[in-house]
């Protein structure tokens, strides 16, 4: 059995969305059945056994919160010693809408040329997102 938990490590009034956790499993796995707790909304896992991983998908998750994935999986040979080290990485990608962690802020923007068929907008969406977040084990 495997437990895996994220932890929003943010500010309350920021959220993380479509976040998508990927996790290898060992070459051994025959089959993996993942268990989400009975609260959880927006969440879904699955093993896909082509790739050999479990994916998780959460459409949100809010800041300073928690939450956790059970992944029970049958493997064809002995659990040993080897097979625990073949677990991983955990591979993230999500993104932050308004938040910006170098807190840099466009303070002034000025359009050198300007045509007649551009009409510029006057706001600026902050987002942080991530595109090859991996924690190894």
């Amino acid at each position: 059995e495997i437990t895996l938990r994220i932890r929003a490590d943010m500010p309350e009034q920021n959220y993380g969305a479509n976040v998508a956790v990927s996790l290898q499993m060992p070459k051994a796995t025959q089959s993996a059945s993942c268990e989400l707790p009975a609260a959880a909304q927006g969440q879904q896992a699955e093993y896909a056994s082509a790739e050999n991983r479990v994916i998780w998908a959460l459409k949100k998750i809010q800041g300073g919160t928690e939450q956790c994935l059970r992944v029970r999986m049958t493997s064809a040979t002995q659990c040993t010693e080897q097979t625990k080290k073949e677990v991983g990485p955990v591979s993230l990608n999500f993104e932050v809408p308004m938040y910006n962690v170098s807190s840099l802020q466009v303070k002034y923007l000025r359009i050198a040329e300007s045509h007649k068929s551009y009409n510029p907008y006057r706001w600026v969406r902050y987002v942080t997102t991530s595109s090859s977040y991996v924690c190894r084990m």
